[in-house]
């Protein structure tokens, strides 16, 4: 009896290892060869068409496209919550946590208005990536130089205050470790700047399907919560503190940790 009890676990550990190698090798002879082929045409077809479309709705849309056939390959459906706390009708700054590569994609296939990134200024100089940056109207930022942040920072509140909604990973790059990072004062500053609306956004489960510096796409069923907008109407930047501690405490309260079921920051 002993010896059949002591066997069982055995199997299992056998069973999830080859299961888990299966996974390994579908991931790298099928999907990630896929997810590069549609990034080479989608990014050429984006280009193409930002000849004859400057405002970058030919080149959000095929975002989506790209974002959608790497969903739909990497057999993830994330489950979508709060969809009503999202408007068309006016610029807003979405805030989101950032535990994954693979929350780009969502949010492109599941953030159904068009939006903007702030990324990074190196990111605009690689190939396929960063021409579809700049065409597509996507925001550099500079953090190494004051001067150019300070460029960086003022061009991003012209083109919020004429009507570009943004996408914003206040954490600065994703969480390595899973766990909800501090907030960088920036991205709170910017929406009192703009004075438009922010919306935070938590993303669960996106770690499960894509682990940082992994090449191992698994599927899934992460969760996207949108929560209801904070307005910004008449803030300071003397309010930006508590106005980030109040955005986190929005998304920390769906928020899950690798190995908590029950959620929290």
């Amino acid at each position: 009896m002993n010896e059949r009890a002591e066997v069982e676990p055995k199997r299992q550990d056998a069973f999830a290892w080859l299961k888990n190698g299966l996974s390994y090798a579908r991931s790298l002879v099928f999907t990630n060869p896929l997810i590069y082929l549609y990034t080479g045409v989608m990014g050429t077809f984006s280009l193409v068409g930002s000849i004859v479309d400057s405002g970058g709705r030919w080149q959000h849309g095929c975002a989506r496209v790209w974002s959608w056939l790497i969903l739909k390959t990497s057999r993830i459906a994330v489950q979508v919550e709060g969809l009503e706390n999202v408007r068309a009708d006016r610029p807003t700054i979405y805030c989101v946590n950032h535990p994954s590569a693979m929350d780009i994609p969502i949010l492109f296939v599941h953030l159904r208005v068009p939006f903007r990134f702030l990324s990074k200024r190196v990111l605009f100089h690689v190939p396929f990536l960063g021409w579809h940056l700049r065409r597509s109207g996507h925001i550099p930022v500079e953090r190494s130089r004051p001067h150019e942040a300070m460029r960086s920072f003022e061009l991003a509140v012209r083109k919020i205050r004429e009507g570009r909604s943004v996408v914003l990973f206040p954490e600065g790059a994703r969480s390595r470790d899973g766990r909800l990072g501090g907030f960088k004062r920036g991205t709170f500053l910017l929406a009192v700047e703009a004075q438009v609306p922010l919306v935070p956004i938590t993303l669960n489960g996106t770690r499960d399907v894509l682990l940082p510096g992994s090449y191992h796409v698994r599927p899934g069923k992460p969760e996207m919560i949108i929560h209801p907008p904070i307005e910004t109407d008449g803030l300071t930047p003397g309010d930006v503190a508590a106005f980030s501690e109040r955005v986190r405490q929005q998304i920390a309260s769906r928020f899950r940790s690798p190995g908590d079921a029950e959620g929290g920051g």
